[in-house]
């Protein structure tokens, strides 16, 4: 997901599906990201990044209090280039903290805390079009044991639930669909995304990270979504499939 694997692609002449090299690099750095959404006006939870350098030797440690007390507990800390939840963990106190950084460390040199916003998780995928990016029904995950929608949750089938479309009030529904297509396009993502949201109980949405290259998998979201959209798993397939080929070809997108 990272662009490693369209650059070589590209080297080889050889057409691929999904967004290109910027738009993958762009999107798994999730800093980076945040980032890019603060500065086009598009919610998203406060958050604080450092490295493992300045964590170590330039006094980051000492920073912490400082900056748990702004973002509040409990806090999310995420490695800022991992996907599908990948070292994750929930602090939710100040001693939970340290922990909850061995872990994130341990798969990137860049960490992310965010402020945890509670209420429901929501997904809202985007599928490109002849007439451009369309946003498909919002898929709701509901982990029935887990306290978020972690990386077992999320590809073991039956650990959680999933509405789709999720019951929301209508203007709930469009202004996640059009964050979505908003984060869709600053991205530059190409053929299909998904953006993952959280929504407050103050119906507030707040967007959590973009995913340019979303799982095709039996508990992805985009397939399910496609489905609720009245698009089946080989049309979704298909259309994907013709996008890359238009591309090739330098059709326009």
């Amino acid at each position: 997901e990272d662009g490693t694997v369209q650059e070589l692609l590209e080297i080889l002449d050889v057409p691929y599906t999904g967004s290109g090299v910027l738009a993958c690099t762009l999107a798994t750095d999730k800093v980076l990201t945040k980032h890019l959404l603060l500065e086009a006006g598009i919610p998203t939870p406060p958050f604080f990044a450092f490295t493992q350098t300045a964590f170590r030797e330039l006094g980051a440690a000492e920073m912490l209090p400082a900056i748990a007390e702004r973002l509040d507990f409990p806090i999310v800390v995420k490695p800022s280039g991992q996907g599908s939840a990948l070292g994750i963990k929930f602090a939710r106190t100040p001693e939970d903290v340290p922990a909850a950084l061995v872990a994130a460390f341990s798969y990137d040199a860049r960490v992310l805390l965010e402020r945890h916003v509670e209420g429901r998780d929501l997904a809202v995928s985007v599928l490109d079009g002849a007439g451009g990016p369309e946003a498909l029904p919002v898929v709701e995950a509901v982990p029935r044991e887990e306290d978020f929608y972690d990386f077992e949750a999320r590809y073991e089938i039956g650990r959680t639930g999933f509405i789709c479309p999720a019951e929301l009030a209508p203007g709930t529904t469009e202004r996640a669909q059009g964050l979505a297509l908003a984060c869709h396009r600053l991205l530059g993502c190409y053929a299909f995304s998904r953006v993952d949201l959280m929504l407050d109980r103050h119906d507030e949405l707040y967007v959590l990270e973009a995913n340019p290259i979303p799982g095709l998998t039996d508990t992805s979201l985009l397939p399910q979504a496609a489905e609720a959209g009245g698009i089946d798993f080989d049309q979704l397939v298909g259309r994907i499939l013709e996008l890359a080929f238009e591309r090739a070809a330098g059709a326009p997108a």
